[in-house]
């Protein structure tokens, strides 16, 4: 089994950036996809970005593309998702997710969960 804790999230103004950092633990054999969704309050878990396991195909939600930058280091077993240029709109519950391959992030259904980390931006 695999164990996924994010890290790094805060409040930060506008046009500002933000690293939340995923580091995942325990057996992750068959987990080799990585990815990051999100959570507004009153709204529905959204995909954000994805990563395979070689680190270089990545996938975006249209939302963020060209300001955030999903990245892995697999020495340290961790995922990063890099905001940049942040909006009132990326406040968020941001969750780390992991799967077999990064279709399963694409589609939402992820196989493993993070906690979630708060993100908020303000105006």
């Amino acid at each position: 089994q695999v164990q996924l804790v994010e890290s790094g999230g805060g409040l930060v103004q506008a046009g500002g950036s933000l690293r939340l950092s995923c580091a995942a633990s325990g057996r992750t054999f068959g987990t080799s996809a990585m990815g990051w969704f999100r959570q507004a309050s009153g709204k529905k878990r959204e995909f954000v970005a994805a990563i395979a396991w070689d680190a270089f195909v990545t996938r975006y939600a249209d939302s963020v593309k060209g300001r955030f930058t999903i990245s892995r280091d697999n020495a340290k077993n961790t995922v990063y998702l890099q905001m940049n240029n942040l909006k009132p709109e990326d406040t968020a519950v941001y969750y780390c997710a992991a799967g077999p391959n990064i279709w399963t992030m694409t589609s939402g259904n992820p196989e493993v969960w993070g906690q979630g980390a708060l993100v908020t931006v303000s105006s």
